[in-house]
């Protein structure tokens, strides 16, 4: 048995310390890393906000939002063991100058300095500037930025420009949370552990995927966000197409970064353009309206706070994706993602083909396709759905569709079954690159949307209208009709 890897300890510097993100989801992800004793006794939390308050007030503001968002009872011990861990500055993001006062804080000769930019990216220029201005950055800092980065390809090289006039490349770390999700790594181990998918994870035994990104919630008090930007920015050019490369891709060599990255990087390459020509029959856009979410009633998109009633912005997507080489000629993947939908539910459904001989047709007119489900949220695990002979000494055999279930809070009592964002950061104060997005990953992606984005609106395509608390519009259960498919419901 050995022992446990000592890493470096940091100074975990977070810019945004007050907003959103860092209260509902870093603080609490850091609070369980310091639970599960994963963060090095020596590491330091500082919160940079442009607020008057000093480190008390920012304690007690940390408290708070554990008390609201944790679900789960704080613990004495381990909350005093976090809370020596933070400290605060106040610092006009804007204000490159202000920058120096990190120097009073930081300890570049003990600690590597992580810089989480918990903010929007129109911050990253000036914040960037601050750093280099202050002489505070060693070769061995780090940077974290989170999504979106840009809206298209136009703007996100200029974001990615902006950062690495100060940082090189293998100091940034462009978090996707859903490559966190113990589900997504799960991936890997599925396919490249064992032999029964290996082998079988190609064109020969697959007919199709299908890839879910289902909401409840409508736009929440984000309109003027997210109708700027809509469902295919949104989410499909990061957390539904990170999915796919993870499924689609060839074995890498290794688990190191650069081989995932390369490997993740083909896939993008190989996407079927969907252009002007095709638009219309590849993909399908829709905008919910008024509809009722468990019994309860809730208006449209359009009937949102500060709304404007003109938008034709999509809150759902489904598309038919393509993938030009020989593992997944002829495979298609069908990809949806909405809000105001059904439920909330993130999977990936593998249907393998139909055996072409049926010998029990007592029990089926044509033997249904086995499936693997794989589900990333609610309720993470996988699921094998196979035909087994129903017990009974009739003269027949009689057939059923059975589950094979893998849940991983059943399976694995003892282990702690952390979110995407706790792995993430984890892994930004270890240095380990392997679960963040490259450059390049990101470029390839939005090279391939911005075709959709200017084919719809050359071609002034306007979403379909969907009732809230369904599965989208109808049109996007057509989308699969044409080939003769259904999607898993």
């Amino acid at each position: 048995m050995t022992d446990k890897k000592i890493y470096k300890p940091c100074d975990l510097v977070i810019y945004g310390a007050l907003g959103d993100l860092s209260k509902r989801k870093l603080l609490i992800s850091l609070y369980r890393l310091e639970k599960a004793c994963f963060i090095e006794p020596d590491t330091c939390i500082i919160g940079i906000d442009r607020h008057d308050i000093g480190s008390p007030e920012f304690i007690e503001t940390a408290y708070n939002s554990l008390q609201e968002f944790l679900n789960d009872d704080l613990e004495d011990i381990v909350w005093k063991r976090f809370s020596d861990r933070l400290s605060y500055l106040k610092i006009d993001l804007t204000r490159v100058d202000q920058y120096q006062q990190l120097n009073t804080v930081i300890d570049q000769k003990s600690r590597i300095m992580v810089n989480y930019f918990a903010v929007s990216p129109f911050l990253f220029k000036s914040i960037c500037q601050g750093l280099a201005k202050s002489g505070i950055l060693t070769a061995s800092s780090r940077m974290v930025m989170e999504k979106p980065i840009g809206h298209d390809l136009k703007s996100s090289k200029e974001i990615n420009d902006e950062v690495a006039s100060v940082f090189s490349e293998q100091q940034v770390y462009r978090i996707d949370h859903y490559l966190g999700k113990e589900t997504v790594l799960n991936l890997l181990a599925l396919r490249f552990a064992n032999s029964i998918f290996t082998t079988n994870w190609n064109h020969n035994t697959i007919d199709h995927i299908q890839i879910t990104v289902a909401e409840e919630v409508g736009i929440e008090g984000r309109w003027d966000y997210f109708d700027k930007t809509g469902q295919l920015r949104d989410m499909l050019q990061n957390h539904l197409l990170q999915i796919l490369t993870f499924i689609a891709m060839e074995p890498p060599v290794n688990l190191e970064a650069e081989s995932i990255h390369n490997e993740k990087i083909k896939v993008l390459k190989a996407l079927r353009p969907i252009t002007i020509s095709n638009v219309e029959e590849k993909t399908v856009r829709g905008q919910y309206a008024a509809g009722y979410i468990k019994g309860c009633a809730v208006p449209g998109y359009l009937e949102e706070d500060g709304a404007n009633t003109e938008s034709t912005t999509e809150s759902f997507v489904a598309l038919r994706v393509d993938i030009d080489n020989w593992r997944w000629a002829g495979v298609p993947f069908y990809l949806r993602t909405g809000k105001r939908l059904t439920g909330k539910r993130t999977e990936i459904v593998v249907y393998f083909k139909q055996l072409p001989h049926n010998i029990f047709k007592d029990s089926f007119r044509e033997l249904p396709p086995n499936k693997l489900i794989i589900h990333l949220q609610p309720n993470e695990g996988v699921e094998i759905e196979m035909l087994n002979k129903i017990p009974g000494i009739d003269e027949h055999i009689k057939l059923k569709k059975t589950k094979l279930d893998l849940s991983f809070s059943d399976t694995f009592k003892t282990s702690r079954i952390f979110g995407g964002y706790e792995k993430l950061i984890l892994e930004a104060m270890r240095g380990n690159p392997t679960l963040f997005l490259s450059r390049e990953e990101i470029e390839q992606a939005w090279t391939w949307i911005d075709s959709i984005q200017n084919a719809w609106t050359h071609n002034k395509d306007t979403p379909k209208p969907y009732p809230a608390g369904t599965w989208g519009p109808v049109a996007s259960v057509a989308l699969l009709a044409r080939d003769g498919r259904d999607w898993e419901e």
